[in-house]
């Protein structure tokens, strides 16, 4: 079960993170809305409404988290950017994917969103400089995180999520 939950193993911050390793996870980002719609292309909407595990969210609902929690992502770092530690908001998750826009929005649109998103989103990664990535943000729960750490875990959000629509199709056949 947890290899169908998290089936590229849950995010780790490295020790050392190098200009490399956040180019990379840029590039991940970039690519990521790409990597969404190929995910679901061509998908009935018997098969976008099933659970990528048996407990888990359908499809639909990963899909529409992706671009929820991103929006959040964005809106993070800029605050970071612009503000002394800024305390974030943090949200209900499971909530958030239960509400009637999740239901009966089409797909496409939370993939639309992701890549205008993700196109601003790579010009301000592109414009920062080092330092930059070294600046926080105080999360309520998890408290402070640098945008260098929250770098990486946007990239792995929409990697992670991406498989588990793929390892569902796979065991599927789909």
């Amino acid at each position: 079960m947890k290899e169908l939950r998290y089936p590229i193993g849950r995010f780790i911050i490295p020790e050392n993170i190098t200009d490399s390793q956040r180019q990379q996870w840029i590039q991940e980002i970039r690519e990521a809305p790409g990597q969404l719609r190929k995910s679901v292309k061509d998908l009935t909407k018997e098969q976008t409404d099933t659970p990528y595990r048996e407990g888990g969210w359908t499809i639909r609902q990963v899909v529409h988290h992706i671009s929820d929690s991103h929006l959040n992502g964005y809106v993070r770092f800029k605050l970071a950017l612009t503000e002394e530690q800024p305390l974030i908001r943090g949200y209900i998750q499971e909530k958030w994917a239960n509400l009637e826009d999740t239901k009966k929005t089409p797909l496409e649109v939370s993939i639309s969103l992701l890549e205008s998103l993700h196109e601003r989103w790579i010009v301000l990664l592109n414009s920062l400089q080092r330092q930059d990535f070294m600046k926080e943000f105080n999360h309520p729960e998890s408290g402070l995180a640098t945008l260098e750490t929250a770098l990486g875990l946007y990239a792995w959000h929409g990697r992670h999520h991406i498989a588990q629509i793929t390892s569902l199709r796979k065991r599927q056949g789909w």
